[in-house]
């Protein structure tokens, strides 16, 4: 428009402009880009450089045209308005070109930027993976970035601090290279890969890289695989290790040693090995294969190999000239063999002098009739002669043992070689102190067996004791025994209850004690030593009416031939009875002793007494019971028999009371009748006149036959009859009756005490030596101190039954299967049921009377 500034123009064209993003750019604080201000400028001065040039030419000329009157303003204005509007346009195109190329950059800028972030993200989440952690230096003096984790059971801690303290969760070896490894990877850009092992036993790898910008250590979790294969090579650095360390040892041991491969050739020499076969090296000794051991010694080695690994024995073999003695230690594995030798020539040459010398000082001692033993300084026995062996009679394996001298004298206290003493501790000690001593001690023993001995304990110059022990048994040994024998027969004899006396074979009372002449009450003049039987029999005929003393002078004067062990009992006026026994000895001695048993009898005569008269009640009872059980029997029957006819249609209406009463009376009369029948029964069996019926019984049709005697009980309470019955035979040889009656009292027994609504179970199996029954209830089962009276007869038990009977159904039991030769036992216990158990034999052996 006329008069309009260009920069007004400029600024409507630029306004026009899409206020999209340019990235890099747009239009910034409302001007124009750099190009867009370029190609402004130069429209603008293409179309005003023209119009200019024209006016001037116009006015210099002084050109006038008629009609127009076009002053030179107007023509500047319209010059510059014409070249304005051309840069506005010029500048629009080349805005739009720019804006196209802009839009172009900007997506491919998000494209990129887009793609970058999505690369981004997946490094994030590779790195965040639970397998590996990276520790990652930005610059020297800043500290590590953690990214990523491992696994927990690497061991290693989530912690930043714990993490990077190496040694707190990484074998110590491990961390000791990690950290090297590290600080060479800093410092000096040095790469490594490492395997490590954690404090948990995992494996990880390790990989240390360094950029120009960053230092970066990265931990892997393995796979099992690579688990399997990181262990061996730890397994391998170790080994390595070992390895390098045991061969530095073996090189600056002043032992020859040697490897050698599977056949047998040298594979390494240390430096002893290469000087004692006179090489320059121990390379130079294995690579021209001088060996230390000649070929005598090196066949008895592989000889042993074949059926031993291991070698060991000493050997001779020849060292700069001299023959020297070697003790040689050779081990043969699957792929070689290694070898260790020690000089042992000097200490051969003072053991052989030593053992000389000491097999000749033994020989001497064993000459000796006294016994010697010698202990070293930590008192174990070192040396001993035969007589010393003899004289203890210790077993010769013990002996050579070395015993200490504290488990020998022990020894010799155990097997009672040496008398008991009061404090055995204290005279140990007191006898072990010749160990401490300077002068030597002397000791008397008196031995249990009567020798007597002479200790004397000589102290040795170096340590230890020499024990000599002297026996000087000859004449205190006979006296010894003797004194001690007739002390001790007179205490023991004197303190006797039972009166002894031995008479020689002149008839003549030898010794006797106090009590012989207590019970047959003899005077001490009359017992005394030398008096003739005869007399003393003159004086005991007196004390009982039926002398046994005639048969006791035979036996002690040698009339009676037969010289044997008598036993016999008499009884004494004053009531007393003695038990005497009549015992030949050598020598013709007799010894005679008596016991008072008086009081033992009087208790047998009064059980007797009682025993005869409890049977007799016995018998009485049992009679009264049968009587009174036959006499019943018949009224029940009849009290039955009219029951029934009362219940029968034909005999008149019954109101309802008097059809319960009527029925009442009829089960209980069943009962009454019942309880006769197991009375008489019983009574049948005691008096041994029961007879069974022995016949094959058919074991399915007797248990059905007592489940359906029992049938009503079990339908009144609910209770479930089981019989398990596969594992039966067939038949088997019994009185069918009474097994039928067995099953009937014990299922009757179980309905009583089972629950209302359970199951009682029936089994039956076949033993390899006849039939088992077994009836169990889940009823409150039976306390311990029942089981005992279980089978007694009259003792009922209530323990929680619905009907309190006569308590003859388990003794009914108890006796017809022992009459089968069979037997019965409970299984019980409280809460936990009850189950009886019977055993009837195949072949059943009649007994003649059941308990």
């Amino acid at each position: 428009m006329p008069g309009q500034h260009p920069h007004t123009a400029g600024r409507a064209v630029s306004g026009g402009q899409d206020d999209s993003e340019v990235t890099g750019s747009a239009l910034q604080g409302g001007g124009l880009s750099w190009r867009a201000r370029a190609a402004l400028f130069l429209a603008t001065s293409a179309f005003a450089c023209p119009l200019a040039n024209a006016v001037a030419h116009a006015q210099a000329a002084g050109v006038a045209t008629a009609g127009m009157s076009i002053s030179a303003i107007e023509v500047m204005q319209l010059a510059v308005f014409v070249g304005v509007t051309g840069a506005a346009l010029l500048s629009a195109i080349v805005l739009i070109r720019e804006r196209a190329r802009t839009s172009a950059d900007n997506v491919e800028l998000r494209s990129r930027l887009a793609d970058i972030n999505a690369a981004l993200r997946r490094s994030e989440a590779l790195l965040n993976l639970r397998d590996q952690r990276l520790v990652v230096w930005a610059a020297e003096n800043k500290k590590p970035e953690l990214i990523g984790t491992l696994p927990v059971e690497s061991g290693a801690p989530e912690d930043r601090a714990a993490f990077l303290a190496f040694g707190r969760w990484l074998m110590p070896r491990s961390a000791a290279a990690l950290e090297h490894a590290v600080a060479g990877l800093r410092e000096k850009a040095k790469h490594f890969d490492l395997v490590i092992e954690s404090q948990a036993g995992a494996p990880l790898e390790v990989h240390g890289r360094k950029s120009a910008a960053h230092v970066l250590v990265r931990f892997v979790s393995l796979s099992e695989t690579q688990r399997s294969q990181a262990r061996l090579k730890i397994e391998n650095q170790r080994l390595a290790a070992d390895h390098d360390t045991m061969i530095g040892l073996l090189d600056a041991l002043n032992m020859p040693a040697w490897l050698r491969s599977e056949d047998g050739r040298l594979k390494w020499v240390n430096r002893a090995y290469a000087d004692a076969v006179e090489a320059e090296s121990a390379e130079a000794a294995v690579r021209e294969a001088k060996e230390f051991l000649g070929g005598q010694a090196r066949d008895a080695i592989a000889a042993q190999h074949k059926t031993h690994p291991v070698f060991e024995q000493s050997l001779s073999t020849v060292i700069e000239g001299d023959r020297r003695v070697f003790a040689v230690t050779d081990f043969a594995g699957a792929d070689g063999s290694a070898g260790l030798a020690c000089d042992i020539s000097a200490i051969e040459t003072v053991r052989t002098e030593y053992e000389r010398t000491v097999r000749s000082h033994a020989d001497t001692l064993d000459q000796l009739n006294t016994a010697v033993a010698i202990f070293d300084t930590d008192e174990k026995l070192r040396f001993f002669n035969q007589a010393f062996q003899k004289l203890w009679g210790l077993d010769s394996g013990f002996l050579h043992s070395a015993p200490d001298n504290a488990l020998l004298l022990d020894r010799l206290r155990s097997s009672g070689k040496i008398a008991e003493q009061p404090e055995w501790r204290r005279w140990k000690e007191g006898l072990l102190g010749a160990y401490r001593a300077v002068e030597s001690q002397e000791h008397w023993w008196h031995l249990p067996d009567g020798k007597t001995i002479r200790v004397v304990a000589n102290p040795q110059p170096k340590g230890g004791v020499t024990w000599v022990f002297e026996n000087l048994t000859e004449k205190m040994d006979l006296e010894s025994r003797y004194q001690t024998a007739v002390r001790v027969q007179g205490e023991t004899l004197d303190n006797l209850a039972e009166g002894v006396a031995v008479f020689g074979p002149d008839g003549r009372l030898r010794l006797s004690n106090p009590a012989f002449a207590k019970l047959w009450g003899l005077s001490g003049d009359a017992a005394k030593p030398n008096v003739h039987v005869s007399a003393i029999r003159d004086l005991c005929d007196r004390q009982a009416a039926d002398s046994p003393w005639p048969g006791f002078v035979a036996a002690i004067t040698g009339f009676d031939d037969e010289r044997r062990d008598r036993h016999g009992q008499t009884e004494l006026n004053n009531g007393n009875v003695l038990s005497y026994a009549i015992i030949p000895l050598p020598n013709g001695q007799v010894m005679m002793t008596f016991v008072d048993v008086t009081d033992s009898v009087n208790v047998e005569r009064a059980l007797k007494d009682k025993n005869e008269a409890l049977q007799k009640s016995d018998q009485l009872k049992n009679e009264f019971v049968q009587h009174v059980s036959y006499e019943l029997r018949s009224p029940l029957t009849n009290i039955i028999g009219f029951t029934e006819l009362l219940s029968l249609p034909a005999t008149g209406p019954l109101t309802q009371k008097q059809r319960e009463y009527v029925e009442h009376v009829g089960s209980s009369s069943s009962v009454l009748l019942t309880i006769v029948n197991d009375i008489l029964d019983l009574a049948t069996v005691d008096a041994g006149i029961m007879q069974l019926d022995i016949s094959e019984v058919h074991v399915d049709r007797t248990i059905a036959a007592a489940a359906e005697l029992v049938a009503d009980r079990l339908e009144e309470h609910s209770i479930r009859l089981e019989v398990d019955a596969a594992a039966a035979p067939k038949t088997f040889h019994g009185d069918e009756i009474r097994v039928r009656q067995i099953l009937y009292n014990l299922l009757s027994n179980a309905a009583n005490y089972a629950p209302e609504a359970s199951t009682i179970r029936l089994t039956c199996r076949h033993l390899a030596d006849g039939v088992e029954f077994s009836v169990h209830d889940d009823g409150p089962g039976m306390p311990p101190d029942l089981l005992d009276s279980v089978f007694r007869r009259f003792e009922p038990r209530a323990n929680g039954g619905r009907r309190r009977g006569a308590g003859l159904g388990l003794s009914i039991v108890k006796s017809f299967v022992e009459l089968h030769g069979g037997s019965v036992r409970i299984e019980t216990g409280k809460d936990k049921g009850t189950t009886v158990i019977c055993t009837f034999p195949d072949m059943p052996g009649i007994r003649a009377a059941a308990e």
